[in-house]
């Protein structure tokens, strides 16, 4: 199905459905940073900025309760947190390089085991994308196969056009549903041309020779050249929109507590050390080869599909200037 809708009435869209009750994600700024967040009016959009992380925290959040606990006496009394409590969501203005790495973490959350916090948020929430007209030189999506009109991962996807207003194509039954819910807001599609798209200045990478070269390369010198800036801090993994690792403690007392679901990296020293003493990956460059390995060869074996969607902030954030992009292309030269 493809529509247009203008400017003013996305807004009254997203007005709409924040009056009805919908929790409604969209890029916002928070002190000055460009975060997706719900928003209380469509004026609290900003889709000119990329927020500073992704829209994976709509499904993923950083940290959340999954279990309580209580003791009084000898009797310990254990309560689940309901999924099922999660409100609808549009999320929306969520950038081609975002949405195309949910299906991504789809793959993850329901493999063999289902993550019923993630697919609980998923299943309530419609994406509306929104394709990129300017992008910096750190953007590399169309190096790894994605561009800056991707629709992958959205249900509602929008192109800006020239003179203002959105063409609208639907790709899934939640996004023709929107549209047909609110339809006195959409009309034909126009004739009106879209604005120029953004044109990452990168080449586009051959991933199978990169996967090819990582299949019998586990130790190699390029490693320690590598990792040599690398502070282990972490970052790069916690903007990512693709980087899923998380660990799972209890945080309370004896008497009361609960059980927490937070964001972790393979970056962080602790991350693989054992109860033991033992840390297979003691050195840095041990770590930073299993950042590489993981989004560019291990979930390739397994899924099929690269862990990276070209979204740039891992090398806008990075404090010691390491570029993951120029790495693989350095990769897929060997």
């Amino acid at each position: 199905m493809q529509k247009y809708i203008s400017k003013q009435n996305l807004n009254t869209l997203l007005d709409t459905m924040i009056a009805e009750g919908t929790r409604v994600v969209a890029p916002c700024l928070n002190a000055g940073i460009p975060l997706y967040e719900p928003i209380k009016s469509a004026s609290e959009m900003v889709t000119e900025l990329l927020p500073r992380r992704s829209s994976k925290e709509a499904f993923f959040p950083v940290c959340e309760d999954i279990m309580s606990y209580a003791k009084e006496g000898q009797h310990v009394s254990l309560k689940d947190i309901d999924p099922s409590r999660f409100q609808e969501t549009v999320l929306v203005g969520v950038r081609p390089c975002d949405a195309a790495a949910i299906p991504v973490l789809d793959a993850v959350f329901s493999w063999d085991y289902k993550d019923e916090f993630f697919l609980e948020r998923r299943k309530k929430t419609t994406i509306i994308g929104l394709a990129c007209t300017d992008a910096d030189d750190a953007c590399f999506c169309s190096a790894v196969g994605l561009s800056p009109g991707e629709t992958k991962g959205s249900d509602l996807f929008l192109t800006p056009l020239e003179g203002g207003g959105y063409a609208c194509e639907t790709f899934s039954d939640k996004g023709e549903a929107l549209i047909t819910s609110h339809k006195e807001l959409f009309s034909e599609q126009t004739k009106a041309k879209a604005l120029p798209l953004a044109e990452p200045q990168t080449e586009k990478i051959d991933l199978k020779k990169v996967k090819a070269w990582l299949d019998g390369h586990f130790e190699d010198p390029l490693w320690d050249c590598i990792a040599v800036r690398c502070v282990g801090c972490g970052a790069c993994a916690f903007v990512c929109p693709a980087c899923h690792c998380f660990d799972i403690v209890d945080e309370g007392t004896e008497k009361a507590g609960k059980r927490r679901k937070s964001w972790d990296a393979c970056g962080f020293w602790k991350f693989t050390h054992h109860a033991s003493g033992h840390n297979p990956r003691n050195l840095q460059p041990k770590r930073y080869r299993n950042r590489i390995m993981h989004k560019f060869k291990y979930y390739d074996d397994k899924f099929g599909q690269t862990l990276c969607s070209g979204c740039g902030r891992c090398v806008r954030i990075c404090p010691v200037g390491i570029d993951i992009a120029a790495i693989v292309e350095e990769i897929s030269k060997k």
